[in-house]
């Protein structure tokens, strides 16, 4: 009997070196999420606000010729209105779900309720107080810590704002690199 192991100790020792990799794993999914669906959120508030719409900026300071170095850019993409916006955008992560790739076991995030009433397909998709939660924290936390990346990104129009600041500039989805961005 010398050097035999019980079983049931064999798995609690398999369960406890996977499990680090497990709770990464669902970390990096959560914030890789939060980071994707920060990001479509702020495109949608921006796309709604009417292009016409500007702000001025500059010194309201009067120069000694009498003239004034004032500018008026447009309200959407503006400074003042992103920061806005990071204030109040991580409440819409309540309207969320969480769905689990069968293949891969990686977990997505997608809303549940539509921007403009259209009905959703919500087969396989998790509605719960701590999905909501969890998507909120991580959402408040990114957008806490890369406010000024998000301001820079969303400031002026580009394409493929989320790949290039969630999985570039911030490694949040590095997973996702690999991923065709139909899936992502």
């Amino acid at each position: 009997m010398r050097g035999w192991i019980p079983p049931t100790l064999c798995l609690a020792m398999a369960l406890a070196a996977l499990l680090p990799t497990a709770c990464a794993r669902r970390s990096q999914d959560l914030h890789c999420g939060a980071c994707r669906a920060l990001v479509d959120e702020l495109e949608w508030e921006i796309a709604q606000v009417d292009p016409r719409k500007t702000i001025q900026m500059g010194s309201f300071r009067i120069n000694p010729d009498g003239s004034q170095s004032v500018v008026e850019v447009p309200y959407a993409r503006s400074e003042a209105h992103l920061t806005e916006l990071l204030e109040r955008v991580c409440e819409k992560m309540k309207e969320y779900g969480e769905k689990v790739d069968p293949s891969t076991h990686r977990k997505s995030y997608v809303r549940v309720i539509s921007h403009d009433g259209t009905k959703m397909d919500l087969s396989g998709v998790k509605i719960d107080g701590d999905v909501a939660s969890s998507l909120k924290f991580a959402c408040e936390s990114i957008a806490e810590e890369y406010e000024d990346e998000l301001i820079e990104f969303l400031s002026h129009e580009a394409d493929n704002v989320k790949d290039r600041l969630c999985s570039k500039r911030t490694d949040l989805c590095d997973h996702a690199l690999h991923i065709p961005h139909d899936e992502l």
